[in-house]
């Protein structure tokens, strides 16, 4: 838990922003030269993210971009619908929503290293459980 304390926090929709960038093909190098980059893409998902939003924070606080970017990051708060999102767009997984009342939650199958990955990000509040044997994930708020 310590070493999350000490991660630079990023909004859900920057989260997404970076790791769309990085889907892309984008290094670390690429992303920390954002605010020097001619154009940007152009993103035709159904996000439709705007990385000038993403260039404006690298510009805004650049020591807290350069270390999410090298370092890693938590996500400030997140949602049900954000945090499926995230996984569909850093790892290229589509997971299940569970949205009946009292039982939110996102079900996903996962590796050892992809649900390393989403518990370093997910913001506090929330929980990951299941097995590692079958590898399916429930990733659910700790209060209702």
């Amino acid at each position: 838990m310590s070493e999350t304390v000490n991660k630079v926090r990023l909004s859900q929709w920057d989260a997404l922003l970076l790791e769309s960038l990085r889907g892309l093909g984008w290094t670390n190098e690429e992303l920390l030269a954002i605010t020097s980059a001619g154009e940007l893409p152009v993103d035709n998902s159904p996000f439709e993210f705007d990385y000038q939003q993403l260039a404006a924070l690298a510009a805004e606080k650049p020591e807290e971009y350069r270390q999410a970017v090298t370092e890693g990051y938590q996500i400030k708060y997140n949602t049900i619908r954000g945090i499926r999102s995230w996984i569909s767009v850093a790892l290229g997984i589509e997971p299940q929503l569970e949205l009946e009342e009292g039982k939110e939650a996102v079900e996903v199958s996962l590796n050892a290293d992809e649900k390393k990955r989403v518990e370093d990000v997910l913001s506090f509040g929330w929980v990951i459980s299941g097995e590692a044997e079958s590898g399916v994930y429930r990733i659910e708020p700790v209060q209702r």
